[in-house]
This record gives structure tokens, sequence and C-alpha cells, in this order.
């Protein structure tokens, strides 16, 4: 896990609206707007667990519908997610959750409409980033729409990031090292809010994350891993002033086989600033591979 307007707002009400509304059941209460990825999937499956009522509003070209389940799904796109969101309102929705990847807005789509234009007008000139973007999102959805966004690991336990080392393969001194100047570099970026992961091995830095995404991260740095040397570590953590409830990094199966095929000695994550995806699989896959898996502090 990487990098949506109103909404109403941006877009405003539709007659396609009032056509998805009827596709929505009056006692749905949680709206699951989904992207890429196998958290969506993880979130449903909480939700029916649960006995919680919710919806499933997924991007076109983003998600997948076989890693979200067996449920009826609201196809949605960037330049009609006002029309979603009044049928989830119209629902009963009171609530979002937003999991997976989800797709950076096309600006130029969204300024051809008068309303998203206003808003850009209005966000200005911190649109600089994505943290920028989705706090511009996260506070239009609130602020203006009336729903509450709450954090994915409210819904699933065991999500959130923890200390120490998940599976059997433990970092070596040199190997902490590494993740210390990781995190030194991941937290920069994320001050200028550029990414959440960088790649350093013996000291030094590979590559960091910009709008690639982790994985492109970790296949565009594999040739610079030098296998004469010890160690080489992806590391990921939270961008400092980012909102918690969205947009987390997040590490799971994929991140893992990415990391094994690059010649890396394992992955790192900030505690309580990643989300950890499909944790017993990742962990089976990392002990089998021989790389680990650490939860480290900021702070250490």
């Amino acid at each position: 896990m990487k990098r949506s307007w109103r909404l109403s707002t941006l877009l405003g009400p539709t007659p396609v609206a009032r056509s998805v509304s009827l596709k929505l059941s009056k006692v749905d209460k949680l709206g699951v707007i989904a992207g890429a990825g196998a958290l969506p999937r993880q979130i449903v499956a909480a939700c029916r667990e649960s006995g919680r009522a919710f919806c499933v509003l997924a991007f076109e070209g983003s998600a997948d519908s076989e890693m979200i389940g067996d449920v009826p799904i609201q196809w949605i796109k960037m330049s009609s997610l006002s029309a979603a969101l009044d049928a989830a309102r119209n629902a009963g929705v009171t609530e979002l959750v937003l999991v997976g990847k989800i797709p950076r807005p096309n600006v130029l789509e969204l300024m051809r409409d008068v309303r998203s234009a206003k808003f850009m007008a209005k966000v200005g000139t911190r649109m600089l980033g994505d943290d920028n973007i989705l706090s511009a999102v996260v506070r239009e959805l609130e602020e203006v729409e009336g729903f509450r966004v709450i954090a994915p690991e409210t819904l699933l336990e065991n999500l959130l990031s923890t200390a120490g080392t998940y599976g059997v393969v433990n970092p070596t001194r040199d190997d902490l090292a590494d993740i210390q100047r990781g995190l030194d570099v991941v937290h920069q970026i994320g001050r200028l809010d550029i990414g959440q992961a960088a790649i350093v091995q013996n000291g030094f830095v590979i590559g960091v994350e910009a709008a690639e995404g982790t994985d492109r991260l970790v296949e565009r740095c594999a040739d610079f891993v030098s296998q004469e040397l010890p160690g080489g570590v992806l590391v990921k953590a939270a961008k400092p002033t980012q909102d918690r409830r969205i947009d987390l990094p997040a590490v799971g199966l994929s991140t893992v086989q990415h990391v094994v095929r690059a010649g890396l000695r394992g992955i790192a994550v900030e505690t309580g600033g990643a989300l950890i995806v499909d944790r017993p699989e990742m962990i089976r896959a990392a002990d089998a591979a021989g790389i680990f898996l650490f939860g480290v502090s900021l702070k250490n």
C-alpha cells in the first residue's frame, strides 16, 4: 500500500445517483471504498463475520472483484464519485472506510466540471502531494458530505503493525543500522509528502518511493542491490503529518515476493504506522524465503 473527490460538492447529484441508490439496501451503514490489493477483501470478511451491514464502492480499473469477494459491488469512477456517494447516503451509510490503493484523481478531468473547479480553487496550493490531496478529501467527506471516515484497523484485528520480529528470521546488527537509516530517510521524504518507503543497503540509500508505489520501487531498485554486500532492507513508515485513518503504508504477500526477487534481506515497518495485510500468509512466505519482517519505532 499505493496512493477522489466529492463527491457531490464536486460533481453534484445526477440521475446516475438515483439509479445507483436502487442497488443499495437501506440497512447498509458502512461504505467500503475499495481500491487495489487484498485489504478490501479482508474488510468485507470482517464485516460479514461481525454482522455489520455494509456496501462496497469499488474503483473501476483499480479494484479487483475476485480480491474483494462474492459481494454486490457498485463500480465507480473518479468522474462520478458524487453519484456513488449520494447513493450511499440514500442507502443509510454514515461511515466510510477507504482501503486498498486508490487511484489519484485526474485533475484535468475534474477541472472540466464547475463544482470540481470550485473545490480545486478552495484547496489551492495545498494540493502538492498525496497526503494533502487525501486530507482535503477527508475534510470534504466529513465537513461537507456529513460522513464519518474511520480507520481500517478499527474493523480488522491485527492489521496495524506491531513491534519486533514477526517470523523466525531476526535482523542482524547491520540490518538494524540500515533500518534506522531507512527510517530517517522515509521520515524526511514523508515531511515533503513524497513517499512512504526507502531501500537501504550497507548504509547506502538505493531508492525512495514516489508516485510509483512500493512494488515498482523494489523492481526499479533490484538491479542496484549488490549481492556482494550484506543486507538490503525495504523500510516503510507513515508520513509524519498524515491523517492515519487513510493511506497508511501497507505490506503484504506481494511485498514479500518482490523483496525476495530483488535479493533484499528483509522488510521493516514503523510500529503503529503500517498495515500488515494477510499477516499469516506473509509471515509464512517470509520465513520460507529466509527474510525478516520487523516492526520498529521511529524513536529507536
